[in-house]
């Protein structure tokens, strides 16, 4: 029986990847195949999403993608898919607020303090994102530039990889959603200085938001959502948009509440108008972030 792929476009161990897994194991269940993860990160998920542009539109690869999806087209010359026209939305899943943490061996026990730091030490520190393009990337080279902090980005490819370093004190900041950091935070292992949204995260809820840290101007969320090759029938992205967003409403909240995943965002059922505006992205912020970054 022939099995069925979610290529992932990132490296294992990140927001993305953990996404996927929770779907493919439930998915084998209720479609009694098969399903499997396929990762292939690289150049900001451009290698993985490429890959499933050319793949069959049979419904047996689908594809998991995050705002890189859209915002690589601002970031990089080239991009090896057309984001409007060589996929079809199953659905636009989950979003998860963007967070910043340290690692513990910082002396900065707040936003402030970070800021603080940095200022008095320029070009010394430097921050981790999952990879350029992300939504933690922008999110990270606008508090720097708003800021107008010397903050060295060290792009990563995954939020699993990133998150090594930034245990191991080599990039000693980093800007993420909740999955690759929840256990490290309650574990101690990381301090989570803030959270980037406009309410505190359910499952961290000591952790302030920004705002409250006294930056209000630097709120942003990603969002995690599940595309097919264009051409797909019908049939089945109705049938996959169905199987996943009873297993997020099943399996994604009973995690929550147990607080053994980081995704706290909202369940979305596919609308082919609606989903397919994640392709038009915001260019105007993005292409000034990355001319100022130098990306």
């Amino acid at each position: 029986m022939r099995p069925v792929r979610i290529i992932v476009p990132y490296a294992p161990g990140g927001a993305a990847d953990l996404f996927a897994r929770l779907i493919a194991q439930k998915l084998s269940e209720h479609l009694g195949k098969q399903v499997f993860i396929e990762n292939m990160g690289g150049a900001g998920g451009n290698i993985g999403t490429g890959r499933a542009a050319r793949a069959g539109a049979d419904g047996y690869t689908m594809v998991v993608v995050a705002s890189p999806f859209v915002s690589n087209s601002f970031v990089y010359d080239t991009v090896p898919y057309d984001p409007i026209k060589d996929f079809d939305p199953v659905t636009l899943s989950l979003t998860n607020p963007v967070m910043l943490s340290v690692n513990p061996s910082l002396p900065a026990q707040t936003v402030k303090d970070l800021v603080a730091l940095i200022r008095a030490n320029p070009g010394e520190y430097s921050y981790a994102s999952a990879a350029t393009g992300t939504r933690t990337y922008f999110m990270g080279e606008s508090f720097k530039q708003s800021l107008n902090l010397d903050l060295v980005h060290v792009p990563f490819n995954g939020g699993g990889l990133a998150v090594v370093s930034v245990l191991a004190g080599h990039t000693p900041v980093f800007f993420s959603t909740p999955p690759p950091v929840v256990q490290h935070i309650k574990e101690g292992t990381l301090r989570a200085l803030a959270v980037m949204s406009k309410a505190r995260s359910q499952i961290l809820p000591d952790v302030p938001t920004i705002a409250e840290a006294g930056y209000p101007d630097f709120e942003g969320e990603e969002w995690l959502g599940i595309l097919v090759p264009a051409g797909t029938p019908k049939e089945i992205i109705a049938l996959l948009n169905r199987e996943i967003v009873r297993i997020i409403a099943a399996t994604g909240r009973a995690r929550l509440r147990a607080g053994r995943r980081g995704h706290s965002g909202g369940i979305r059922r596919a609308n082919q108008s609606r989903d397919r505006e994640v392709g038009q992205g915001d260019p105007g912020n993005q292409t000034r972030v990355r001319r100022q970054s130098g990306a």
